[in-house]
């Protein structure tokens, strides 16, 4: 498929790629199910980059002209796209980016994903905890947990937020299997279709395809460095009456980000005055040195609800998570767990409890936030030199948000990243309304990696 591609033209070269391809499939009239060319060739035969391919082919499937068969390749999709599909572009666009960081090349660096490089994780503690569940109690193995989670668990769990001011009980904990699923069980339980939901932006793009997978209004309240922009808020709620703000308080994703205090109370009031909830996601708690202003330590759980997660520290594997709420509504998301999962693993529960216990954790999570915070360090200097822009300074944590010199063009930049082998989750997915922005979450445990220093640097 040799196409025309205009590399003096003001249009993105990805972009002229979707709209060659679709007019090709167009006159040419394949049969449905016909195989397209790899993003290898289709790059190669047209001298552009991979990355250009690969976005080419995102925008194709969101607009269902393609459909993607991982391990397999790209097919001319079976019917040309519904008013239905269309629709929900905004849900394909974030499963297909998802799909981008988990199928890429696996000997790319992932520069722009969400969690620790597999080097950095310390299996001995973690072996040593897994040994003694399966030493000490078959029930832990192959059973069933229980819905709203081990007791001891728990009250561990109350024990930390204890540490973080938030004051609670046991009985107000339910645990998850990490914190996209704690997100399912609220969305389900708080919300109906065409119920309005601000949200960070840029901000959490798997949350924004949940919710627009239970048809929610979604919309963005600009995240500044210290919160969200209080101003802009003000302006959304004199318009709006959202049932739920969602939030990041500490090391938000994707800007790295920390709620100050001010911003905190002001935002309390503000939910107190239009009478709305805020779920408070709080799963980079462990990479943070001292704790700041939390919204559930300032509200007591009324009108927040706390997440807090064990995967993005110990092991993507063992998913546990936790929800700490009011008390009203716990026994609603144990129903909606049960309905939904029955319980948690049982097993990756106990490994979390051992550790818990024993202060391997604690001591782990102590090592990692310092590495990170010096990984910070270094990733800033490193930006610095080759005059990228940052959004914020964070001092720990895995993000920062930048954006490159305006003399390196979006073209530019995915040919950078193909000659570095170095893979990029795409900015747009991380506004609520999939604006074009220059701007790329960059994962600074990955930042001293030579392939990264190559990209950064041009």
């Amino acid at each position: 498929m040799k196409l025309t591609v205009d590399r003096h033209a003001n249009t993105p070269i990805a972009q002229q790629l979707e709209e060659a391809i679709s007019t090709w499939i167009k006159q040419n009239k394949p049969g449905n199910g016909s195989r397209l060319p790899s993003i290898r060739y289709l790059a190669a035969t047209n001298h552009v980059s991979r990355n250009a391919a690969i976005e080419a082919y995102e925008r194709l499937i969101a607009a269902g002209l393609v459909r993607s068969k991982p391990g397999a390749g790209f097919f001319v999709a079976d019917s040309p796209p519904s008013e239905h599909q269309i629709a929900s572009s905004p849900l394909q666009e974030v499963t297909n980016g998802l799909w981008g960081l988990f199928s890429a090349d696996e000997t790319a660096l992932p520069l722009g994903c969400g969690w620790l490089p597999s080097h950095w994780r310390e299996s001995d503690d973690l072996t040593y905890a897994i040994r003694q569940v399966a030493r000490m109690n078959r029930a832990d193995i192959f059973e069933y947990s229980t819905p709203q989670g081990p007791t001891a668990l728990r009250q561990l769990i109350q024990e930390r937020l204890r540490l973080l001011a938030i004051t609670t009980n046991h009985q107000q904990i339910v645990t998850t299997s990490g914190s996209s699923h704690s997100l399912d069980l609220l969305v389900r339980l708080l919300l109906e279709p065409g119920d309005v939901v601000f949200v960070e932006s840029p901000g959490y793009y798997n949350l924004f395809g949940l919710l627009h997978l239970q048809r929610v209004r979604v919309i963005g309240v600009p995240r500044l460095a210290d919160g969200p922009d209080l101003e802009r808020l003000e302006e959304l709620l004199a318009e709006h009456r959202p049932t739920l703000f969602y939030t990041n308080s500490v090391f938000q994703n994707p800007t790295g980000g920390t709620l100050t205090p001010t911003i905190a109370h002001r935002l309390l009031q503000l939910a107190e005055q239009y009478d709305f909830k805020l779920i408070e996601d709080d799963i980079y708690a462990d990479f943070q040195h001292t704790p700041s202003a939390r919204l559930a330590a300032l509200d007591g759980l009324n009108r927040v609800i706390y997440l807090g997660s064990f995967s993005k520290s110990l092991s993507s594997s063992l998913r546990v998570g936790y929800i700490a709420a009011p008390s009203s509504m716990v026994q609603r998301i144990v129903d909606i767990k049960m309905l939904t999962s029955i319980s948690s693993s049982r097993f990756a529960e106990q490994v979390i409890t051992t550790m818990l216990q024993n202060g391997s954790y604690r001591k782990l999570t102590e090592r990692l936030s310092t590495r990170l915070s010096n990984h910070m360090s270094m990733a800033l200097a490193m930006l610095k030199r080759a005059n990228w822009d940052v959004y914020t300074e964070p001092t720990g944590g895995m993000f920062v948000w930048a954006k490159p010199p305006a003399a390196i063009t979006p073209e530019r930049l995915s040919e950078l990243a193909d000659d570095w082998k170095v893979t990029l989750s795409p900015g747009h997915l991380f506004f609520a309304d999939h604006q074009p922005t220059p701007w790329r979450r960059l994962n600074v445990a990955y930042m001293q990696d030579p392939r990264a220093k190559g990209f950064i640097e041009g």
